[in-house]
């Protein structure tokens, strides 16, 4: 793995301009993806991980939405660039792949239209060498007969196939970072599995850096080296998987883990359940964001906010009752602020 990350978010945010007033939906988010690497962006909905991606690409109304921070790619920061050097960007060096393929995809042009449309705006060939590299980026996502499918409409084909084109358009320009936003959400269990399997294969031969955003841990235990735990638009955890599944740090963390239904568990109990829901961002808690909701806070919680530190093994968390709990579990904590 590099040293130096392909894409590097740091300090980000995003506020929207409302009827309300400004609302931000992500709030000092820093993280970054290697070469090779898959990152896990984890979290309940409405906690800010679509609103990261789609900052991260700038896909939202820039009327209405200021950026801050650093974004980070090719000694270039994204939210800085003209429109123009943007759009040369999106879809070809960087590119995603949304969660539902029926909204994403036009229904009224064939599919190989669709992928080879992607190839020659980024790449400058003839439609029909375009048509030739769609119909391969159809056969690299396994899809059967793709001299076939390329002439037919999205409506034509199953959910499955419509989430392989969608990667296949995303992967068409060969791009070093791919963003994968639910890519999995509405399939059933064998063919997610695929999909999945298919992303990490394609991430090895293509050297990419992926970006998975789900609220699905399994995914992230499947795919993913690191992790990073969103709540409220900020990063509240983030580790090696493996570290961080085995000692979670952050009660919100250790909460998500919890609720996974265990195979080996006892079938009698209830799953466990993290009470209340995520606030509005128009009523974001003063203090840390999940003091309300957490079983350990104090007044301390509910009244300053925790900052994001260094735990060791490259783990960090957002709590002022980490220390505490670490010492419960034995375990040493050297903290330092990032």
């Amino acid at each position: 793995m590099s040293s130096q990350p392909l894409l590097e978010v740091n300090h980000l945010k995003t506020t929207f301009a409302t009827e309300e007033g400004p609302v931000t939906a992500v709030d000092d988010v820093t993280f970054g993806v290697n070469k090779g690497e898959t990152i896990g962006i984890v979290g309940e909905s409405g906690c800010g991980k679509s609103v990261t991606s789609e900052s991260i690409m700038r896909l939202l109304d820039e009327k209405t939405t200021k950026y801050e921070g650093e974004v980070l790619f090719e000694g270039k920061n994204l939210l800085q660039l003209s429109k123009a050097d943007m759009r040369d960007i999106r879809g070809n060096k960087i590119s995603m792949v949304f969660q539902d393929p029926m909204t994403s995809l036009n229904p009224v042009q064939t599919i190989g239209d669709q992928i080879a449309e992607v190839i020659v705006i980024h790449q400058k060939v003839s439609k029909g060498e375009a048509f030739k590299k769609a119909e391969e980026m159809l056969r690299l996502t396994g899809i059967p007969a793709p001299e076939k499918r390329i002439n037919e409409y999205p409506h034509e084909i199953s959910g499955g196939m419509r989430q392989r084109v969608l990667i296949a358009m995303a992967l068409a320009c060969r791009p070093k970072v791919l963003i994968a936003d639910e890519p999995t959400t509405a399939l059933d269990v064998t063919i997610q599995a695929q999909i999945l399997d298919l992303i990490d294969e394609l991430k090895s031969e293509l050297e990419m850096g992926v970006i998975m955003i789900t609220h699905d841990l399994g995914v992230v235990a499947e795919v993913c080296q690191r992790v990073v735990v969103m709540y409220l638009g900020q990063v509240i955890e983030e580790g090696e998987v493996g570290t961080l599944f085995s000692r979670p740090l952050h009660p919100y963390t250790r909460g998500l883990l919890k609720s996974i239904p265990q195979l080996d568990g006892d079938r009698t109990e209830k799953l466990h359940v993290i009470e209340g829901v995520v606030p509005p961002l128009t009523a974001v808690p003063t203090g840390c964001r999940f003091a309300p909701r957490c079983a350990f806070a104090d007044d301390h919680c509910t009244s300053k906010a925790p900052v994001l530190e260094e735990i060791g093994d490259g783990q960090k968390v957002r709590c002022w009752k980490a220390d505490e709990l670490l010492k419960k579990e034995g375990h040493e904590h050297n903290a330092a602020t990032i």
